[in-house]
């Protein structure tokens, strides 16, 4: 398998023996986390080779800038080029044990009611599963209509708009409606409103659509209050919801002690329209299933530590989602895309099993 990189490992052109070495340090460095030495690669390779020689090609890995002294040691470590050449050309997706395949399924196996609580419980079972920071964005809301519209009072002026699609999903909005608006008026403008939306496909639904609303004087001139609520109410239905967990894995994925800096992080995670930004797969070849961005490539000093593992399901014709994982550059790629290859598979069966009860 190859795995998508960000960028390209460049004119580097290793032998057999050299990424052998290479991908005995980083996997080493993976399991330990310590600098390896020549020695310890002679002991590990699966080639019968002297110590002297594989010195000697580690100093060509080094000359070729991925593999990097520590102050600390005499071993070597990999570098940020030494990750993406494993990456673009060695790295091989594991199968998961018996046990993980086991817990997702298990996770997976439970009631949902809507959409928003398969990606949601996607992302917790990810964090889960890795003790990384996990997220889950649904699938594009294609081929979801207009079922019902409703807006129901809480207290005076206080009330809830609710509005139901094809595919199960409720969403709501809470408003406070201006004192002339009488009960009255509230329902003739949600009689009105699902006369002309209800049926509709979610997609099909924009600024024309409510410009026309407009010009038919749903409720004569507290028009604006009911579509201002009802654009907004769409508006987080059609939406394609951002899940994200394991925030508090940051912590313990970080060498950065700058408290500052760690929260500025936090903030960039917990913010929905960067964190979209972050996993999005829109430049990326879409044949590759799945996509490892190393810090250095994520445009983001904050993130320089860390490695972005990404996947993109598909649901048909209801549309694609992504699912992504942030962690340690030093993680165990194998495994992680292994995981990601099985999991976007089984988000994408759980999603589909769900759209049929409404077909």
């Amino acid at each position: 398998m190859k795995v998508v990189s960000a960028k390209s490992e460049g004119d580097v052109m290793l032998t057999e023996r050299q990424e052998l070495i290479l991908k005995t340090i980083i996997q080493d460095f993976t399991k330990t986390h310590e600098p390896v030495g020549s020695k310890t690669v002679m002991n590990q390779l699966a080639i019968k080779v002297s110590s002297a020689t594989i010195r000697n090609e580690m100093a060509v890995l080094e000359e070729h800038g991925l593999i990097e002294k520590t102050h600390s040691s005499s071993g070597r470590v990999p570098s940020t080029e030494g990750y993406r050449y494993y990456l673009d050309n060695l790295v091989q997706p594991l199968q998961l044990p018996e046990e993980m395949y086991n817990q997702i399924g298990y996770q997976f196996d439970q009631p949902f009611n809507q959409v928003d609580e398969i990606v949601k419980e996607a992302a917790r079972i990810l964090s889960d599963l890795t003790d990384y920071t996990a997220f889950a964005e649904g699938p594009e809301a294609k081929n979801v209509s207009i079922t019902g519209f409703r807006i129901v009072p809480l207290a005076p002026r206080q009330v809830m708009a609710i509005l139901v699609t094809s595919d199960g999903s409720v969403k709501n909005q809470l408003y406070t409606l201006p004192r002339h608006i009488s009960g009255d008026e509230i329902e003739q403008a949600v009689r009105l409103i699902n006369d002309q939306l209800v049926g509709k496909n979610l997609s099909e639904i924009n600024k024309q659509t409510f410009e026309q609303l407009s010009s038919s004087q749903i409720v004569g001139k507290n028009t604006p209050e009911f579509l201002e609520l009802l654009e907004a109410v769409i508006k987080d239905a059609a939406s394609e919801q951002m899940y994200v967990d394991g925030q508090l894995n940051l912590l313990n994925n970080t060498e950065n002690s700058d408290l500052k800096a760690i929260k500025s992080l936090y903030e960039l995670i917990n913010s929905s329209s960067l964190a979209g930004e972050l996993i999005d797969l829109s430049d990326s070849p879409s044949h590759y299933p799945v996509h490892v961005r190393l810090g250095a490539e994520l445009e983001n000093d904050l993130l320089k530590d860390f490695s972005l593992v990404t996947a993109e399901y598909s649901v048909g014709h209801y549309g694609r989602g992504t699912i992504a994982l942030l962690g340690p550059r030093n993680m165990p790629y194998s495994e992680m895309i292994g995981l990601m290859e099985y999991f976007r598979q089984e988000l994408a069966r759980k999603l589909l099993d769900y759209y049929g009860r409404f077909k």
